[in-house]
């Protein structure tokens, strides 16, 4: 078993609108479970639903208990805020022992601190902390408690570059065996530490399934769109409707940029180039037709503004 919520309500934030989630999942035992969405799809909203920080018309258990009624603190959540919220007032160690007021068996926390790289900053203050420090210091308070869940909301979002991919690694090592829910718009991080996905969009889930499903196999345009892959609306490339998997009566076919070939003799459309981009070790090239744009990887690209034959391997199409 595991946790399963359905948290079903309306909110009213101060000076907007009104906005409903309805959404439904569950999460095994040991399971890395990760909510991807665009800003403002309600991700946050219902983590904090399931943690119990707002009320709902719906239902939150683990292991088939019902933790609907109970408050935060006594649903054996460890939780992981964005801002990290941590006391200025307090010490390292005071913040992740605080834990104790409402938990009779806590972690060692120099033990804990020590595992997570800041074991040398315990009589620190958080104003005196680095980015990555206060959010090692905030995941070490969620743990402290040995929590039947950890709940994360975006908490690698206010972080450089560097220090997010470090703190990534370290995170996908904590989370192992843990039953985990990680709220996140970052579709890498999201492919480095899921087991499962669900997306999110203006309340609801739209896809959920492992992260192969997700990225390789989108549900819709919406969900291939937002995890990078192209969505080409086959009136547009009537060619590509061929024997594909995905739903007959979908649309579009999706297909990953790193599987689109440029250049090639044989190709299925002629498209203009209309952006090459630098990304690390590769090019991320744009091309258009029919009003429609593609992306695409290559190790050579071509010049904006030359016409370039564009293949889509059949067996990396898929219907949404």
């Amino acid at each position: 078993m595991g946790l399963y919520a359905d948290v079903r309500a309306t909110f009213t934030a101060q000076g907007a609108e009104e906005f409903t989630i309805d959404a439904e999942f569950d999460v095994e035992r040991g399971e890395s479970l990760v909510i991807l969405g665009p800003s403002g799809s309600g991700k946050t909203l219902l983590l904090e639903a399931v943690a119990g920080f707002h009320d709902h018309g719906g239902t939150v258990t683990l292991d088939g208990r019902r933790l609907s009624d109970r408050p935060p603190e006594q649903r054996g959540f460890g939780f992981v805020f964005q801002d990290y919220a941590l006391f200025p007032h307090m010490s390292v160690r005071a913040n992740v022992e605080y834990g104790d007021r409402y938990h009779d068996e806590m972690r060692d926390v120099d033990e804990l601190l020590a595992e997570l790289g800041v074991g040398d900053l315990t009589d620190r203050y958080p104003p005196t902390l680095s980015g990555g420090e206060k959010q090692r210091v905030a995941l070490a308070r969620a743990l402290a408690v040995q929590p039947d869940v950890m709940l994360l909301d975006e908490p690698l979002a206010a972080l450089d570059v560097p220090t997010r991919q470090t703190l990534r690694d370290d995170l996908a090592d904590a989370l192992t065996d843990v039953t985990a829910v990680y709220v996140t718009h970052n579709r890498t991080t999201a492919r480095a530490l899921a087991d499962r996905i669900v997306v999110m969009q203006d309340g609801r889930i739209i896809q959920n399934g492992t992260v192969e499903d997700v990225f390789e196999r989108p549900a819709s345009p919406a969900v291939a769109n937002f995890t990078g892959a192209n969505a080409i609306p086959l009136s547009a490339a009537p060619s590509l409707a061929g024997s594909i998997d995905g739903s007959p009566a979908a649309g579009h076919v999706a297909i990953r940029p790193e599987a689109v070939m440029i250049g090639e003799s044989d190709s299925d459309v002629s498209a203009i180039v209309e952006r090459v981009v630098r990304e690390d070790a590769t090019n991320r090239v744009t091309v258009s037709f029919d009003e429609i744009t593609v992306d695409a990887y290559t190790d050579d690209p071509p010049a904006v503004g030359d016409e370039v034959g564009v293949t889509f391997p059949r067996a990396a199409l898929h219907r949404c």
